[in-house]
């Protein structure tokens, strides 16, 4: 048997464009990419802090630096410039991995460049 747990995810990301005339997915810069471990064409959940709106996408890399986060296709409509949203990719885990397992989690800053990284305990406390 195996378990789904969150992996990673980019936390307080900002949204830079919102693009409904496009096939869909999500546009991350490449430097988030690298510095949370998501990988292209990688299926996300994508959670709107402002408006609670929920959807599940796949990722393609943007320019790296250019801060990009953008949503293309029919989530277009749930979103908008200037939001921020929470990107979770999750794992399978057997129960033994799943017992250690802490994912990952990385703060960007209001320009969407990387911030803080740090591994998010069983209990959800986060040491400073």
């Amino acid at each position: 048997m195996l378990i789904t747990l969150l992996r990673t995810k980019i936390h307080g990301a900002i949204i830079t464009q919102a693009n409904r005339d496009y096939t869909g997915s999500i546009t991350i810069d490449r430097r988030l990419l690298e510095a949370s471990g998501l990988c292209p064409n990688e299926k996300v959940l994508v959670v709107d802090i402002h408006n609670g709106a929920r959807f599940e996408t796949y990722i393609i890399v943007g320019k790296k630096d250019s801060g990009v986060v953008g949503i293309n296709g029919a989530a277009a409509h749930l979103v908008k410039p200037g939001e921020k949203i929470i990107i979770m990719a999750f794992g399978q885990f057997s129960p033994g991995e799943a017992r250690k397992h802490q994912p990952q989690v990385l703060l960007v800053d209001a320009a969407n460049r990387p911030g803080r990284i740090f591994r998010l305990p069983a209990s959800g406390k986060v040491e400073e």
